[in-house]
Formats: structure tokens, C-alpha cells, sequence
């Protein structure tokens, strides 16, 4: 036994006996009273008792409740924690330890938090226990022939913060908030470069684009397809499974990480093999598909699985307390956050967060050549605090740790690794369409379509994508109800659907994209109504006489080709927006109308048509506005003086830095390639992670 276990053991013997003390209902002496000697070696035999317990028969327990939602399970590991406690007291001599199924769960909890932050902080500062693991993980996979000698080369670890803007990064290392990410910088040893977002400034789009080469044909975060009658949703598996299927059938390749990759907590896979928390994947089905395996391998430490728990609850309760502030203060702007939101972000800003980490360090410790991770937690609480906020701040320190955790264990992995850390967009402030002008996108295109306005419009869901990672854990990966956006019984009434402060109109009885022309035959309002409305910013629509045209305020006109000489409406939207809706108007699954809101370039400020005081998706300030933060060992994103635009162009960014660190990446045929999920990922040292929480 090392002398950290020895010391773990130790801590545990101390904290059961003051437990003892302070617990009414928990003994470690018979009813006549026994000395101090013959009391401490109880709690020191029951100490021990209870960690063979855990080492042997927990991870049996957690493997046996696998197919248990991952959330239900978060909160069961207490009460398996104290029956495992309880078993332990009843293997001590003589009966002397005694407590009654409520206590036992408390001290069960209890003790497994002490042991994980002094096992934690015990590895973390020391190496030999880290060589010592490595060298058993070394041999571990010797036996199972995957490797011979550890690997030369270096591997490369991406980990996306996912919604944190090019600014925003840039602000919190220039306030100490993010001291990690300040501490690259300013030892020269990384380079902060900025890049482009396409039209479509959201996860779905970015992170496909990254991962596969390939985001043509996503207009938005969620569309309508004419010819398959269905919703297309990014975060929705199905739909994530479709478009990763796309994508690799157009470029033939399989994806970022089909060399020895692991991809983690993402929504499509990059091609690797290994793969935890995927939604592309949790759409399978099948004894073969164990989408929750991540959520599996990391509770199988009873410690994370209590210290999870216990941070989860603090998270909760944290964003109460925030919330209610915001509210008495009559913050502006502000969305409503009650109902189950405390609870999605606890699990986007903790479980999500430490179980990713945990399966990164895992990769790490097993040498994998490549790994793409994505940690949503600041773009979740962007979205209902504002991206500026100091909710968000707090959670951007809380992420640096992350960083810093990683970098740390980095330093003891059998080979070398090159941490990339980027974004797939930013956010831009504002409040939202509805607040401002009292009626939401839909209502508005209904209004112009001389149809009745609900006199209570329905909001839109916010589309953040820890809601789909909590469905997933929940055993329910449904992004939404599909039924809520079929076409109803009146086909000619219209899909208007939201993505930020991105709008689409489709008309589903029409199996083409609609002409501006048969737009104003059949609805003569509905153009003009949306274009000369103050919260528009443009439309982007089909002529017959001119090809695709931007409609703007005043009856502005403009054909895509003439965008250049005149931007029009496009003027306050940058450089890039001309190309970006070029592209888009290329895409065959491009709405009827696509709608765009204002956008203040004073102020950064847009308009969205979704709950959100936080949102991308569409055109507009830092919403498109990502990072490619890199080691320098890496050549140049892009020559000096040039822009890196788009998530495609990203891609192949991140695929040379992987052929100049391993050789070249072989792409695999489309057909070979079927990702599997993993299980297997070494959990154990994340014990000092986030001790904030």
C-alpha cells in the first residue's frame, strides 16, 4: 500500500470519529463504553472496510445501474454510498459500529468528499504517484497488445469553451479572471488568433464545420426541409446523426479524429473511435450503443459521484440566488429562470463539465493521438445572465481551472501534448425581440400573413445545448417534440422557427423555395411588414427577375451579386456578411424568407427571437466573433495580415497542426467508419477538480 493510501486512510479514520462525535445517530463504541485506543481502531478498521468496499464493489453497482438516466444515478449514488457504509460497520467486531440508513448516508457522503480532496491534492502534488499510475496504465495496455513502447510523437488535446467570444477571452485574461489562459500568453509560448463564424453563428454549424470539414447545408440551428417534410434540430440526436452522415458523404473523409481520436461531450464525433457523451451517437440504438458509458466510467469513483452531487446541489442554489437578485433589482434585461433552468445549468456547468474533464485526463493517461472535447457550461449561463455578466465571469474562472487541471496533468502523460483551446462562436448582448416590441417573429409573420395572432404567444426554447445533453442523461434524447413544428392541418400556413437572432419562414405546402413574386401573390403584407419592421435588420429571399435579393427598411432591393459596390442593409454588418449570405443563399435547404434582426453596431447589441439576453446564431457583433488560442510550436493559422473565416477553414487549421505533430492523418472511407462508444477512460485523478463549487 503507498503511503497515500495510507494517508487517505488516516484522513478517513479522523473524519468518521469526529462524525461520531458530532452525529447522535452514528457509534463507533459498545453501549458500555470503550477507551480512546479501542474507539480509534474501530473507525480505523471501519475506514478501511468502507474503502475496499468502494474499490471493489462500487464500480459493480454503477455498471449494474447503467442503463439508469445519469441524473437519477447522480442522486442514488448517496444512498448507495451509505448502504456501502453500512455493510463496512457491520464487518467490525463485536458490533461496535452502528448507524442508522439516513446517517449512514450523510456519512458516507461525508467521508468520500474528504478522501477525493485529499487523494486529489496528495496526486496532484505528486509525481511519483503519478508515474507510478502511468506505469500501470503502461502495462495494462501492453496486455491488451495496444501499444509497445510509449508513443514519441505528441498528442494534441482541443478543448472548446464553447460561446466564449474572441473579446470576452481577451477581456477576463486582461482582468486576471482567467489566469491559466494570461499565464500562455504572456510567457509567449501560445498565439490568440481570432476567426469568422458562417452565417449561422451556433454550435451545430461551427462544430461540424470543425470536426468533419463540411457545414454546408445547415442554415441555421434549426430548419425545415421541404423534401423529407421533417425538422432539422443540431442538438436533437437524430438530426446530429443526419448531419454528421451528410458530412462525411461530402467530403469522404470521416473527420477530425480518425487517427487514434476521442471525442467528448460533443455533438457529432470528428470519425474517432472512441467516443463518450456524443449526441450523433446517443441516436443509435442497441445493447452496442451505450451512449451514457462516460456518465458510467465516471461515477464509478464513488468520490466524483458525491463531490458531483454535492456541487451540483451548490450550483442550483447558486443560480437561485442569482436569478432572485436580478429579479428584486429589476435587471434589464432579463428572461425568466425558474422551472427546471437552475437545475439544466448545474448540470451544463458541473455534471457536464467534470465528467468531460474526467474523460480528457483519461485520454491523456492512455495516450490517445487526438481529442476534441466541448465544455457548453459559459454558453448556458450566457444565455439567461448575458455574456458580460458576472454569473458568466464566475463560470469563465471555473473553466480556466479546467484548463489548468488538464495542463497540469499534461506534464505526466506518456507522451507529450499540445493543448488548443477555441471556440466555435461568441455572444452578443440584447434583449429580446419579444420584451422589446411585445410580440414574437412568429406572431409578427402571422400578422403578415392576415392570419389570427394567439392572443398568449408561445415562447421558443432557448436551443442551448445542455438541454439536449440533459435529455440524453435523462434517457430521453429528444431535443424537442417534433410535433410542435410539423405542419398543421392548414399546410399553407407557415414554419417559422428561431435560432438567436436568426429567423426562418417556410411554407410547407410549397415543395420549392418560394419566390419573393409568389410570396407577394399570395401574402402582398408579408414582405414589407417584416423588412420595414424596426427590429428586422434584412431578409434574404428569392427573385424570379434578379436571383437571390436583400430586402431592407424603405424598400431597399438588393441583388447578392451588387452586394459588394451596394451592401445596403448589410452595411452596419461588416466585411464578411455579404459572402456568409452568399453561401447560405447556395444552401438547397435555405427557408423561403431567411430574417435577420437589427443589430446596433454602437452598442453590439441584436435582437433575439428566441429567451435569450445572450444569443447567436445569425448576423451581428461578437456573436461571430471566435478564438483559436494554439501553442506556437504549431505554424500560423493563417499567413500574416490574413483572416481565418469560417468553420471549414478552422478544420483545416487544426488538421495540419495534427500532421505536423503526428505525421499525416489517413482519412478513413465513410463506409468503414462507425464510432463506438468507450467506457474505459481513467477517471480517478479529477479528485482535486473544482474545489470552488
Amino acid at each position: 500500500m503507498c503511503w497515500r493510501s495510507i494517508a487517505v486512510w488516516a484522513v478517513s479514520t479522523v473524519t468518521m470519529l469526529v462524525l461520531a462525535g458530532i452525529l447522535p445517530d452514528f457509534k463507533l463504541q459498545s453501549d458500555n463504553g470503550d477507551s480512546a485506543t479501542r474507539i480509534g481502531v474501530t473507525a480505523a478498521l471501519g475506514a478501511g472496510a468502507f474503502a475496499v468496499l468502494s474499490v471493489l464493489v462500487w464500480p459493480l453497482l454503477v455498471r449494474a445501474l447503467l442503463l439508469v438516466p445519469a441524473l437519477v444515478l447522480g442522486l442514488v449514488v448517496f444512498f448507495l454510498n451509505g448502504g456501502l457504509l453500512l455493510f463496512a460497520l457491520a464487518l467490525v467486531p463485536d458490533g461496535r459500529g452502528e448507524a442508522n440508513p439516513e446517517t449512514a448516508v450523510v456519512v458516507a457522503a461525508v467521508m468520500s468528499a474528504v478522501a477525493s480532496a485529499t487523494g486529489g491534492a496528495l496526486a496532484v502534488r505528486d509525481d511519483d504517484a503519478y508515474r507510478r499510475r502511468l506505469y500501470r496504465l503502461a502495462d495494462r495496455r501492453r496486455r491488451r497488445g495496444r501499444a509497445g513502447a510509449g508513443p514519441t510523437t505528441p498528442g494534441t488535446v482541443f478543448l472548446q469553451l464553447d460561446g466564449v467570444g474572441h473579446d470576452v477571452l481577451r477581456d477576463a485574461v486582461d482582468q486576471d479572471v482567467m489566469p491559466t489562459v494570461g499565464a500562455w500568453l504572456g510567457a509567449g509560448t501560445h498565439r490568440l488568433t481570432p476567426w469568422r463564424t458562417d452565417w449561422s453563428s451556433q454550435t451545430g454549424a461551427s462544430q461540424l464545420g470543425i470536426l468533419h470539414g463540411s457545414n454546408y447545408d445547415v442554415p441555421a440551428f434549426r430548419w425545415y426541409e421541404k423534401d423529407t417534410r421533417e425538422v432539422q434540430v443540431s442538438n436533437r440526436p437524430t438530426s446530429a446523426a443526419e448531419l454528421q452522415r451528410r458530412a462525411i458523404e461530402h467530403t469522404g473523409d470521416g473527420g477530425l479524429l480518425t487517427l487514434d481520436g476521442a471525442s467528448r461531450g460533443n455533438l457529432f464525433s470528428g470519425g474517432a473511435e472512441q467516443v463518450a457523451l456524443v449526441l450523433s451517437v446517443a441516436a443509435r440504438r442497441g445493447k452496442e450503443n451505450r451512449s451514457r458509458a462516460g456518465y458510467f466510467a465516471y461515477f464509478s469513483d464513488p468520490a466524483n459521484a458525491v463531490r458531483t452531487a454535492l456541487s451540483f446541489v451548490a450550483e442550483a442554489g447558486r443560480e437561485i440566488g442569482q436569478s432572485t437578485r436580478a429579479r428584486l433589482t429589476r435587471q434589464r434585461p432579463r428572461v425568466g429562470r425558474g422551472g427546471l433552468y437552475p437545475f439544466i445549468r448545474a448540470f451544463a456547468t458541473v455534471v457536464e463539465r467534470d465528467v468531460v474533464v474526467a474523460a480528457v485526463i483519461g485520454d491523456m493517461l492512455a495516450g490517445r493521438s487526438s481529442v476534441y472535447a466541448d465544455l457548453v457550461a459559459y454558453d448556458e449561463v450566457a444565455h439567461h445572465s448575458g455574456p458580460v455578466s458576472r454569473d458568466a465571469e464566475k463560470v469563465l474562472a471555473r473553466l480556466d481551472r479546467s484548463l489548468a487541471l488538464i495542463a497540469k496533468v499534461a506534464e505526466h502523460a506518456p507522451r507529450r501534448y499540445r493543448i488548443v483551446v477555441l471556440s466555435d462562436h461568441g455572444q452578443s448582448p440584447g434583449e429580446t425581440f419579444r420584451a422589446r416590441y411585445g410580440l414574437g417573429l412568429q406572431d409578427l409573420v402571422r400578422a403578415g400573413c392576415g392570419l389570427p395572432v394567439p392572443r398568449r404567444a408561445q415562447r421558443t426554447h432557448s436551443g442551448a445545448e445542455a438541454r439536449a445533453a440533459v435529455r440524453a442523461a435523462l434517457g430521453r434524447p429528444v431535443e424537442e417534440g417534433t410535433e410542435k413544428h410539423r405542419p398543421s392541418s392548414r399546410r399553407s400556413e407557415p414554419i417559422v422557427l428561431a435560432s438567436g437572432n436568426l429567423g426562418l419562414v417556410s411554407f410547407p405546402d410549397v415543395p420549392h423555395r418560394m419566390s419573393k413574386e409568389e410570396i407577394d401573390a399570395r401574402h402582398p403584407a408579408l414582405l414589407t411588414t417584416l423588412a420595414n419592421h424596426p427590429g428586422i435588420g434584412f431578409l434574404l429571399v428569392r427573385s424570379e427577375e434578379h436571383g437571390a435579393v436583400v430586402l431592407g427598411a424603405r424598400g431597399a432591393e438588393i441583388p447578392l451579386a451588387d452586394l459588394d459596390d451596394r451592401p445596403g442593409p448589410l452595411a452596419d454588418f461588416g466585411a464578411h456578411a455579404a459572402d456568409a449570405v452568399r453561401r447560405t443563399d447556395s444552401f438547397p435547404h435555405t427557408a423561403d424568407i431567411m430574417v435577420n434582426s437589427w443589430y446596433d453596431p454602437a452598442e453590439g447589441e441584436v435582437l433575439a427571437f428566441e429567451e435569450q439576453i445572450g444569443s447567436h446564431g445569425g448576423l451581428g457583433g461578437a456573436q461571430g466573433h471566435a478564438f483559436l488560442l494554439a501553442p506556437k510550436v504549431f505554424s500560423p493559422p493563417v499567413a500574416e495580415g490574413a483572416e481565418l473565416v469560417g468553420a471549414q477553414q478552422v478544420h483545416h487549421v487544426l488538421r495540419r497542426w495534427l500532421r505536423e505533430g503526428s505525421g499525416p492523418q489517413v482519412p478513413l472511407d465513410k463506409s468503414r467508419h462507425e464510432p463506438a462508444p468507450d467506457a474505459s477512460f481513467t477517471v480517478a485523478t479529477v479528485t482535486s477538480h473544482d474545489k470552488s463549487a
